[in-house]
């Protein structure tokens, strides 16, 4: 049986005003695995990857990574070893595409060659030429070129983890759906953890091996597709099958 290599333990997060993101969480993603977490806005979903990296800490319970608890290790090294996509890709639109997937390497000091090699490496990964692409800047791309960018760069350090922020959402139809295909045939070749954020039961579906179902803080279900699709555990999760089932006609 794979370790976890991510799990949350009676974790809780309430804002200042009293509102809780999350509350009395239990939960476990296993090295390989691809978790997708769905919810509406305001579900808590997003706040799921705050906690995993960091970027915001939890009012009770534990985060481990990787078997050790997150609050024991330092929050820069911590994010250097988790990649990111945020929802808009998050490139920074003064750096080259180059410079853009290179950011964590350079920060991990890598030579200027092993980095040059990386980004012809990963830029190719996600099907784009680097001869064309490298020295352009991420204005001159299309959205889904830039979401692929994004993708390289959180790939760039070779991290374990990968957290991806409805990496898809803001695209057209056909772009999202050809990118789908480059995450699944990413996963195959290289066997992350993947946590996947979507508001999208069918990309859920299509790219997780189980599923999260997240609302107001709680979560209602945590299942293969499968086992979600034939026997959803609450009211909710059942009215989200039935939406799903509609839309698919």
């Amino acid at each position: 049986m794979k370790p976890e290599a991510l799990e949350i333990q009676q974790v809780s997060k309430q804002f200042p005003d009293g509102t809780y993101a999350l509350r009395n969480i239990d939960w476990r993603v296993k090295e390989g695995e691809t978790m997708a977490l769905i919810g509406e806005s305001g579900s808590g979903k997003t706040t799921f990857l705050r906690l995993l990296n960091r970027l915001i800490e939890p009012t009770a319970g534990t985060i481990v990574i990787q078997g050790k608890p997150s609050r024991l290790q330092d929050p820069i090294q911590l994010r250097r070893r988790l990649g990111y996509v945020p929802q808009d890709g998050g490139l920074f639109p003064h750096w080259t595409i180059k410079q853009n997937v290179c950011l964590v390497p350079h920060l991990l000091g890598w030579t200027s060659e092993q980095q040059l090699k990386q980004v012809d490496r990963l830029l190719s990964l996600v099907n784009l030429d680097p001869s064309h692409i490298a020295e352009r800047y991420p204005i001159e791309l299309s959205g889904g070129q830039r979401q692929r960018v994004a993708v390289a760069r959180a790939l760039a350090a070779d991290p374990p983890i990968i957290l991806l922020d409805e990496p898809f959402g803001a695209l057209d139809p056909l772009t999202r759906h050809d990118l789908q295909d480059q995450f699944l045939s990413l996963q195959t070749k290289l066997q992350k953890t993947m946590v996947l954020v979507t508001h999208d039961m069918s990309e859920a579906f299509r790219l997780g091996d189980r599923i999260t179902i997240v609302k107001e803080g709680h979560i209602h279900q945590i299942g293969t597709p499968r086992e979600i699709l034939h026997s959803p555990a609450t009211p909710y999760v059942h009215s989200l099958i039935q939406h799903y089932h509609a839309q698919r006609g």
